[in-house]
């Protein structure tokens, strides 16, 4: 199928409390078995919030970090590339930490406005990313509290920010906005420029577009999720592509297992799998996710199979009892 002709799945999470629940919740277990990506729309969080955080990033890449951009650009000599280049990305960005502590205070240059709107922002894609955790588990079939549980660890999820500005670029053909990659982590949810597009998804084998729409907020997969559903869902492999026009905006917030939380397929999917005998079982190491997160920083452009390869030798070192979700 043409890539114009693959519709990118759009949810409207409203109908959840309607008659069209159960289409709905196949709507998402559609694209998470066959997508890895889907855009939400009516998802709680206010227009009035995404406004106010989308105009104070705006102002602050413009204030604060413009200028810091271009300095990098010129002393790399970007403007005058011939080449294909690999090992950089055409982005300004900067990083909180929320849970289990937050950085906010900490990171300079940020208005008490912008603070203020980003604590309010986290907090709703925080409770959002655990309404979607337990939608997961009803359609895998797990009981509910089950995902939350295994990222929990012993202080709870980690759970952080990278906000990005990926301005016009004079050869974006030779440089990417960011290279492809899968995300490491557990469930990312995504705010996104509505004019700017650039995101894009690998899916058999072709590149689609992630469509920029107003006041949606865009959900993935990361590998955790991968590993702990046995492979029934699969984070997928995305890049930005730099744009001639325009400054884009990403605000990523990856809603991620706690540092010492023990990740592994969830043993009832595993049995789910056995019971099909076209599978193997166990198809994912069992380990702990700061090991994977050490691992990740080196090979995070590269193939995640090898990965999981590496976790796999290193499992027998890893000791586990069930997760209690009680």
């Amino acid at each position: 199928m043409a890539a114009d002709q693959i519709t990118f799945p759009v949810i409207d999470l409203a109908k959840l409390n309607t008659e069209e629940r159960k289409t709905t919740m196949e709507m998402i277990k559609d694209a998470c078995e066959n997508w890895g990506f889907f855009e939400l729309m009516n998802h709680g969080i206010s227009k009035e919030l995404l406004d106010t955080v989308e105009r104070l990033t705006k102002e602050h890449y413009e204030k604060c970090m413009e200028q810091m951009f271009k300095e990098m650009v010129a002393s790399k000599g970007l403007e005058a590339v011939q080449s294909e280049i690999n090992d950089l990305d055409w982005e300004s960005t900067f990083f909180i930490r929320h849970l289990p502590i937050s950085n906010m205070s900490e990171i300079p240059d940020l208005d008490q406005d912008y603070r203020d709107a980003m604590k309010e922002f986290v907090k709703e894609l925080e409770n959002l990313a655990e309404q979607l955790l337990d939608l997961l588990c009803e359609n895998l079939g797990l009981e509910k509290g089950y995902l939350k549980k295994a990222f929990y660890g012993s202080k709870g999820p980690t759970f952080g920010t990278k906000v990005s500005n990926y301005p016009a670029c004079p050869k974006p053909e030779l440089i990417k906005g960011l290279r492809a990659h899968t995300d490491a982590g557990g469930l990312i949810l995504l705010f996104q420029d509505d004019k700017v597009s650039g995101l894009q998804l690998l899916k058999d084998g072709q590149w689609i577009d992630v469509p920029p729409m107003r006041h949606s907020i865009v959900i993935n997969l990361g590998d955790q999720l991968e590993v702990i559903t046995n492979g029934k869902y699969k984070s997928v492999v995305h890049r930005v592509i730099a744009q001639s026009d325009g400054t884009r905006m990403s605000i990523a917030s990856f809603y991620n297992p706690g540092s010492d939380a023990v990740i592994f397929p969830a043993p009832a999917l595993v049995e789910e799998a056995a019971a099909d005998e076209k599978n193997q079982a166990v198809l994912y190491p069992k380990f702990v996710f700061e090991d994977y997160m050490k691992l990740y920083a080196g090979l995070k452009f590269q193939a995640k199979e090898p990965r999981f390869e590496a976790m796999k030798a290193m499992e027998s070192a890893v000791n586990v009892g069930p997760i209690a979700t009680v």
